[in-house]
């Protein structure tokens, strides 16, 4: 099921990270930014109701999907007054799980606006569009997901292992360049062409967004 999932939502342009245990999805929950959670109820080491108990607890307001073999109204409602956000039983198309993503994706969300706007730059979060100087830049999911990352923590040095784990999933390869080319389609896409550069490289750190380069930044 997970594979099925992360191919179809991977298809549909999303980036998706995958837990296959409740411990193991807890502390992806707290230490990555997500837009939804997908969260199975019947998971080995810790259920999916104690997952969300947990990340209610700790603050963390992320959109949550329940999704679960269990149809009892009794656990829907446990659930829903738990915290999730949505309720889905298993069988069910993907189509639909796709449609109650897409419309938990609409709601206002407390911790994030649906557009950040950076230097001249826009990104719609929900749309996943780029403008900059009113002109529409085209990115891929995985490009739009970092240029994201690096927009949220402007000014901020992002460093290629939390790129790497707020970006990539769990097989992601360290020894890969696979980071820097991004960066560098990013470039071509986001700062050619324009007066200002915006994303910048700091050398044995990381990259950095922002509008005027540290001294120590290319």
């Amino acid at each position: 099921m997970a594979r099925f999932l992360t191919r179809g939502l991977s298809e549909e342009r999303f980036v998706v990270d995958v837990a296959e245990n409740g411990e193991d999805g807890f502390h992806l929950a707290t230490t990555g930014t997500y837009d939804v959670i997908i969260l199975d109820v019947m998971l080995p080491r810790r259920d999916g109701f104690d997952v969300l108990a947990q990340l209610r607890r700790a603050g963390r307001n992320t959109r949550v999907l329940m999704l679960t073999a269990r149809d009892a109204v009794a656990d829907r409602v446990r659930g829903l007054e738990g915290g999730a956000d949505d309720y889905l039983v298993k069988p069910f198309a993907f189509a639909e799980l796709l449609a109650r993503l897409r419309a938990l994706m609409r709601r206002p969300d407390s911790e994030e606006p649906e557009v950040l706007e950076c230097s001249g730059l826009r990104l719609d979060i929900r749309r996943q569009t780029v403008v900059r100087d009113n002109r529409n830049v085209s990115l891929t999911a995985r490009e739009f997901a970092v240029l994201a990352h690096l927009v949220r923590h402007a000014g901020e040095i992002v460093t290629r292992t939390r790129l790497a784990e707020q970006v990539w999933d769990e097989n992601f390869d360290p020894l890969s360049n696979v980071i820097d080319v991004t960066i560098y389609h990013l470039r071509e896409k986001v700062d050619r062409g324009f007066p200002t550069r915006l994303i910048h490289t700091v050398r044995g750190s990381g990259y950095v967004f922002r509008e005027t380069p540290d001294p120590e930044a290319r």
